[in-house]
């Protein structure tokens, strides 16, 4: 595999993760039978778009360059706060 397929492979795959989270809320939401945001979705979504910010840097594309710079802080922040919720929510003779 050439440079040039390496970066498109990785260019495809963070798009694949990234679109994959909607799938992830679609099947979990129609689970529960109301609209749900699971942890994976900002895994895939955090994942996908570190990828994509990879592509981008080496693409030297300013748009996505600074559209999954500022993705990736929220979705960082997302998957804080429900591990800063689990941590609470956890029994204090397991802490």
């Amino acid at each position: 595999m050439t440079n040039p397929q390496l970066w498109l492979a990785l260019g495809m795959a963070g798009q694949a993760l990234f679109s994959g989270r909607w799938l992830v809320q679609w099947f979990t939401s129609e689970k529960a039978g109301r609209s749900v945001v699971p942890p994976a979705f900002w895994v895939l979504s955090l994942l996908g778009g570190l990828l994509l910010l990879a592509y981008a840097l080496h693409q030297r594309d300013p748009v996505f360059i600074l559209g999954n710079s500022v993705n990736s802080v929220i979705y960082l922040r997302n998957l804080y706060l429900l591990y800063r919720e689990h941590d609470a929510a956890a029994p204090l003779a397991s802490r």
